[in-house]
């Protein structure tokens, strides 16, 4: 039986753990090479790669700091050697900095914008390059993008949102080269960044239409989702998969 993403080829940035890996196994189970980047714990990347060879693919892992655009720009590069080209970009790396606008530091807004957004962009503008017609670019958005419940999370809100515009004007970009660019944007997901079973998360789940955490398959299979060829009409979009988080 051919696999929905049978031999495609997909890089995945922040691809070591969390979301990111999780993506990384699902569109390796759906059949595409995967290379994926990281910027600490190796190990854990190395883990993410074997996993995913496990089900018959190539997967390679890149060390890349997305807030370098130079290294984003090389990973790319090194993901369409190593893997033969590129079918599809999924921006997964990303950062978090929570704090009061009086105790917000400059360099911490400015990471915020380089690895959320100014890598998202190099990523995309390194890889459009190589892309055939039927090329897919899927950017990890946020809920936050369009709710923000509580205090210290402005520029981690703005930095989200600005990957709304981005996915529409580059829809019109790409569209005419067969090209799609979409947002996933996840709610509360439970992983080790974010758990489940913090004070924290309980005052979330009192938030959202579904009162339990995401799981990082359930945001991997919407990804798989704007990868496959049932999603070739869906492009510009920003997609809440947030409980109801934003509903």
């Amino acid at each position: 039986m051919t696999l929905p993403l049978q031999d495609k080829r997909a890089l995945v940035t922040g691809g070591s753990r969390g979301i990111g890996a999780a993506i990384v196994r699902r569109l390796a189970r759906d059949g595409a090479h995967v290379a994926l980047t990281y910027v600490s714990r190796a190990e854990q990347a190395e883990q993410t790669v074997k996993e995913a060879r496990a089900t018959g693919v190539k997967a390679v892992a890149i060390h890349a700091d997305s807030a370098d655009a130079k290294a984003v720009a090389s990973a790319v590069e090194r993901a369409v050697a190593e893997l033969g080209g590129i079918d599809i970009l999924v921006n997964s790396a990303g950062v978090a900095s929570i704090a009061p606008i009086d105790d917000f530091k400059l360099e911490d807004f400015d990471r915020t914008f380089a690895v959320n957004v100014r890598a998202v962009w190099v990523a995309t503008q390194a890889a459009v390059k190589h892309m055939k017609p039927g090329g897919r670019v899927i950017n990890i958005g946020s809920c936050n993008a369009e709710r923000m419940p509580f205090a210290g999370g402005a520029a981690y809100a703005m930095s989200k949102s600005a990957l709304v515009g981005m996915v529409k004007g580059l829809s019109r970009d790409l569209g005419p080269r067969g090209i799609t660019i979409n947002n996933v944007a996840p709610g509360p997901v439970d992983t080790d960044m974010n758990p489940a079973t913090t004070d924290f998360a309980a005052m979330l789940r009192g938030l959202m239409a579904l009162p339990r955490y995401g799981t990082a398959d359930e945001i991997a299979a919407m990804v798989a989702y704007l990868a496959s060829p049932e999603a070739a009409f869906v492009t510009g979009a920003s997609l809440p998969i947030d409980g109801g988080f934003t509903a």
